[in-house]
């Protein structure tokens, strides 16, 4: 996602809480009771979903850079393409989400519906390149 879009989308969450309630009154995700505490809560989970990224593309990626040591030159690529293909999928993902937010454009929800969409198509390449490194992600 555009790095003014999270910036105003973090903003947009903050500047709904004073400061120091944020510290002192950090929502219970399990049961998020007003539009500031789901929007804090969606965004977590789409952290949360982008580490899980990081650590099954970096398996992914070793285990296509080991399979393309082993093959002929001309048979190489493997590791390429899923560095390709993970370069076209973020910038996808990020304006898919971006469209998905569009259902409450310039609201409170906005944020939320965005967070959480990146959080659920982030987990669901988590699992798509956990399936690629052999199904344990190990």
């Amino acid at each position: 996602m555009p790095k003014r879009i999270i910036a105003a989308l973090v903003f947009g969450t903050l500047a709904m809480q004073a400061p120091a309630s944020v510290a002192q009154n950090a929502p219970d995700c399990s049961d998020p009771q007003s539009q500031s505490a789901m929007t804090i809560c969606a965004e977590r989970s789409w952290r949360a979903a982008d580490a899980e990224l990081n650590e099954a593309y970096k398996i992914a990626m070793a285990k296509l850079r080991k399979h393309d040591s082993q093959l002929p030159d001309n048979l190489k690529g493997g590791a390429d393409a899923l560095r390709d293909a993970q370069r076209s999928w973020i910038p996808y993902r990020d304006k898919a989400c971006e469209a998905y937010g569009f259902q409450a454009r310039g609201g409170t929800m906005e944020p939320m519906l965005v967070y959480g969409c990146l959080a659920r198509l982030t987990r669901e390449r988590v699992a798509d390149l956990r399936d690629l490194a052999g199904g344990d992600g190990n």
